[in-house]
Formats: C-alpha cells, structure tokens, sequence
C-alpha cells in the first residue's frame, strides 16, 4: 500500500534554493534514510511529506487513512506530564526507561532539558501505531544503549520509517533506500548506506572522468585555434578565452559544496610530557549521591581516549573536572604548563546568540580582517551568513562556528562533548580526517560508534557511581558497538598503558600450557572466526534483501546475537596469543 506519493517537490529560502523537483514514493514496507548537508532541506522535506508545510511547486499524495507519526528536531510540548505525553501502561514506561527517562515518568515536560524533550518526543513516536513513522536526528541526546535498542527497535518496526541521521551504523542497520539532497539535486539509491556510498563513489569517479575528458578537448580546440589558418590575421579571442575558461575552471558539475571543509590549515603549539593528571577524583553536586569517586587518569601526549556512558553518569562533568570549569569534591586536576585547552561543549557557551556570525571573530567592531573573512569561508559561511545572528544558525551551522572557534584559537588538547551532534556528514568526514592527523591530545564524548572507532583508541566508562579506564582493543569495541561498556579488554596503569587481559596473563591460577597446544588453539580460534565471519556476511546479505519486516526482525537480531559470538572469540584468540607470547619470550 502506498503510504505517500511526492511528486515534483520544490522548495526555497531568500536567496537559494532548497531542493527541487524531489521525487518518491513510500510503500508501507519502505525505509527511506534521508542524507544532505546542513541547510539543504532535510528537515523541511520531512515537514512537506507530513504535510506540516505546503510544498511551493509540486504535489503531495497521501494514503486515504494513512496515519503519521513525527519527531521533530525542536519538539514541543503542552504542559503535561511526561507520562500524559507518551502513553499510559507497561509499554509506555519500558520504553522512557529505555531512553534514560525511567525517573521522569510524572515530571512535567516544561521543567526538563531540551535534550530530555527530544527523548520524550522520541518516546511518543514509537509508542504512535501509525503506518508511517517519520524520525528527525532519533539519536541526538541518545546514549549508546539507547541507541542500540533504537536499532533493535526499528528493524522491527511496523509500516513505512523516513529517518534523517548523521548516525552512519543506525542508517545502514534500518534503511533499504537512501536519498540523498545537494545544492545542485538529489538522487535515490537502493540499498542501505553502505550501498549508497559505494554508488556515491561511482558517480564521483565517473564525475571526475568525464571532466578530465572535457579539459583535454577543450586543450585541443585551444591548440587549434591558437594556431588557426596561414591567412587568418587575427584570432577569435572570445573563444579562446571560452576554452582556458574550461580548462582553469572548476568541473562542469559543481558538488554539494564549493569545497571540503577546511580544517588542515590550523596550527597546534607543542605540548610537553605532562598533560592532564586526574589524582583520587571524585564528583557529587551538592545533595546529591557521587558521580564517580576515587578516579585517576593520566592523559599523555598523543592519546585518543573515549568516554562512555549512559545519559546522566556523569561524562559532560568529567570534561568540566579536565577542563577545570568544575572543582573535584575530591582529588586533584592538574596541567602541564604547555597546555592549551580547547574545549566544545555541548551547550555553546562560547557563542551568543545576540551577536552576529562576523562578531563572534570580531567583537562589537565587526570589521573583519582578511585572514578572518577566509576563515569564515572556509567554514562554509559565505558573505550572507556572515551577517546573520547566531541564535538564527540550524544547530548544524552553530556547531561548526563553534568548532571554528576552538580550532582558531591553537590548542594542542582538545576536550570534544558530543561533537557529532547536528552535524551533517560532510562536516564529520572532514572533522574525522583532520583528528586522525592531528598531532595534539584528544579526549571525546561521544554515542556516535562510528565516530568513536574512528577518532579514539582507549575508553573510559562512567556508570553507576564509578569512573575507569578499560583499555582498547576489539573486545572493548565490541562492547561499545552494543552498549555493553561495563566489559573490559584488560586493565590499565597509571600511565594508560593497557596491559594483556587477565585470562592470558594469570599464570598462578592455572597450569601453563605448552607452546603446541597454544598454536592449535589458537588454530580453531581462527577457524572460528572466519566461519562465523562468513555467516555474518552470508546474515548482512539476507538483510539487505529481506522481503518484510517480520523476516527483519529475525535476521537483525540473529545477526547481533552472531556479533556477540565473534565477539567472544575474538577475545579468546587475543588472550591465546598473549599466552604464547608470554610462553615463548620466558
């Protein structure tokens, strides 16, 4: 059954174009994952297909009965009670207690966070029995558990799902088509996003072809007319000039953006030996239980550690402790004395909204020097966003203004709260690729899991009222990819170096095993692996091809279940290889 038919869908703003001509058509079985930059429209299509906003070219059909069900990015609320928003009964509250609202259940919606709200809106929509469930940035405010339950949740979702995200496992785990907008279109593909990439890549590939091909007939046709006939006196000026125009002009087909993100050209002073050493740290606000108590960190130079937890252990206070905004209760927080800190925040709170996008470089003066006017551009604010007020800005916009602001002043550590959040993938590919080079510390919270494996290398978990370092490693990955973060991968010294997991390192409570027989069980260990890799892979393709969502249902979760059995193997080869190496070097 169709659920909705959109027809020739534009839509504007002052000055540009959102999207035009978009468009598709959702089946009851459809799961449509929606991509673009920040500013594109992603949001203002949801709004169309719900019928929230008319669109100003084109036609929306709907389903006659067809029922929707929509979270917002700023919901909003009457005064009620969270437990009057979302529902009465057992499902309801399983549901908030899910997503870390299990305490709130009679609170009243006006006196939470924002990001509270988005959990409560969240939590409504999926308690909603419609036939289409439209989500907008589900993950924003989520915990890593949260996260994965919403996977586990969504894949066996009922009906059509439309989900805009910039979380890149969640997409590719519950989408079976991807559309993606950009300032010159929008084009559908079939498949997840993983699919959506590599026919990205394609067309990027082939793009690039084909613009080669364009500048080499352009570079004959210029020859030629260069050298024109014996008895031509003069020239055709206007079309050589056309020619070198093609030849020194940027491709026929512009992309999504003038340019990637510009964030290699920042400087970073030298940072010394000592860092940030946490001593005995413990935090509790005032008549409140502790946090986390009895916590020691040395952060060296160069490390990539990651902080996780559920929502409310105490993570964003823990950056506060490193960043020396809060005082421990107990303990000690203490810098070298070449640090430079820079720190992005989840709130902000370098940013007033009263003042102008120039003006947050500038002061009041608001002349921008040219060093100043490049740097904004090279951010993507151009010279119409520049004199726009910042309590204006998409939350994408003020993000990357805020990371603008962070990167221009020079630190060589960076303290990173939730990064990720409204930022367009764009902006993460590129955030992503300047701290892989970077050579400054580097402390990140964040539930993006993507992000994480990509940026980090160590992990600290913060839960229930305590604080500790687990190491790294798959094991620890598998643990953060499933929500798991109370599994370790070894224990850690005071320096962060991580030491072999217990089980390969406790001589004393079992008999040594010979060098042979450590090989042959790492052998079936191996065997394992790759049998179970190869079901997963055969379980991936199943997915991807699954006719309803019932059979959804069942490969998703045999597929975590076969996640969880890798992951237990993988764990016992590295505790088997680290015995053998003990063995052997004794």
């Amino acid at each position: 059954m169709i659920l909705v038919d959109v027809d020739d869908v534009s839509m504007t703003r002052p000055e540009r174009t959102l999207f035009r001509d978009v468009k598709l058509t959702i089946a009851d079985n459809d799961r449509l994952g929606i991509l673009g930059i920040n500013g594109v429209g992603k949001s203002t299509l949801l709004e169309v297909i719900v019928g929230q906003v008319t669109p100003e070219s084109g036609d929306v059909r709907r389903g006659r009965d067809t029922t929707v069900a929509m979270l917002d990015q700023r919901p909003e609320f009457e005064e009620l009670t969270v437990r009057s928003a979302v529902g009465e009964g057992w499902e309801a509250e399983s549901i908030l207690d899910r997503l870390g609202m299990g305490e709130y259940f009679d609170a009243d919606v006006s006196t939470l966070s924002g990001g509270q709200r988005k959990r409560v809106a969240l939590a409504r929509a999926l308690m909603a029995e419609v036939d289409l469930l439209v989500l907008d940035e589900p993950t924003n405010h989520l915990d890593i558990e949260a996260i994965e339950w919403l996977e586990h949740r969504l894949v066996g979702h009922r009906g059509g799902l439309i989900i805009v995200t910039h979380d890149r496992q969640l997409l590719d785990k519950v989408t079976t088509r991807v559309l993606e907008l950009d300032r010159t279109g929008w084009f559908m593909t079939d498949g997840g996003y993983q699919r959506h990439l590599q026919l990205a890549a394609e067309r990027a590939e082939k793009a690039d072809r084909e613009e080669a091909s364009r500048k080499i007939l352009a570079r004959q046709e210029l020859a030629w007319i260069s050298r024109g006939a014996r008895a031509r006196r003069r020239k055709p000026k206007a079309r050589i000039t056309q020619a070198r125009a093609v030849i020194d002009g940027p491709a026929s087909t512009p992309s999504s953006r003038s340019e990637s993100l510009a964030l290699d050209g920042f400087s970073s002073s030298r940072l010394g030996d000592r860092v940030i050493d946490l001593e005995g740290v413990a935090f509790a606000h005032p008549s409140s239980p502790m946090l986390f108590s009895g916590f020691d960190l040395s952060i060296e130079p160069g490390a990539r550690l990651g902080v996780i937890g559920p929502n409310g252990a105490g993570k964003s206070t823990l950056l506060d402790l490193m960043a020396r905004r809060r005082e421990p209760t107990e303990g000690s927080v203490e810098w070298g004395s070449t640090v430079r800190l820079g720190y992005l925040d989840q709130a902000g709170s370098q940013l007033d909204p009263e003042l102008r996008v120039r003006q947050t470089l500038t002061g009041d003066d608001g002349r921008l020097t040219v060093e100043q006017r490049q740097l904004l551009e090279r951010f993507w604010f151009d010279a119409d966003a520049q004199q726009a007020y910042v309590g204006t800005l998409s939350g994408g916009e003020r993000r990357r203004l805020e990371l603008l602001m962070v990167l221009g002043a020079g630190p060589n550590v960076l303290l990173l709260d939730e990064p990720t959040n409204d930022l367009d993938l764009d902006t993460l590919r590129a955030l992503e690729s300047f701290l892989d080079g970077w050579v400054g510390a580097l402390v990140v919270v964040s539930h993006d899991r993507v992000f994480l494996e990509r940026t980090v290398e160590q992990v600290v978990a913060v839960r229930e009222g305590v604080a500790e370092r687990v190491g790294g490693g798959d094991a620890v990955w598998q643990a953060v990819r499933s929500g798991t973060v109370a599994a370790r991968a070894g224990s850690t010294s005071g320096s962060g170096v991580v030491s072999p997991p217990a089980a390969a390192v406790d001589g004393s409570a079992r008999k040594r095993r010979s060098p042979s027989t450590l090989r042959r069980l790492i052998g079936v260990s191996e065997t394992s692996l790759v049998e179970l890799g190869d079901k997963r892979d055969e379980l991936s393709v199943q997915l991807a091809g699954a006719p309803d969502h019932t059979q959804l249902a069942v490969i998703g979760q045999r597929l975590t279940e076969l996640e969880g059995e890798l992951a237990v193997v993988e764990e016992e080869w590295l505790a088997l290889s680290a015995e053998l190496e003990e063995v052997e070097g004794r």
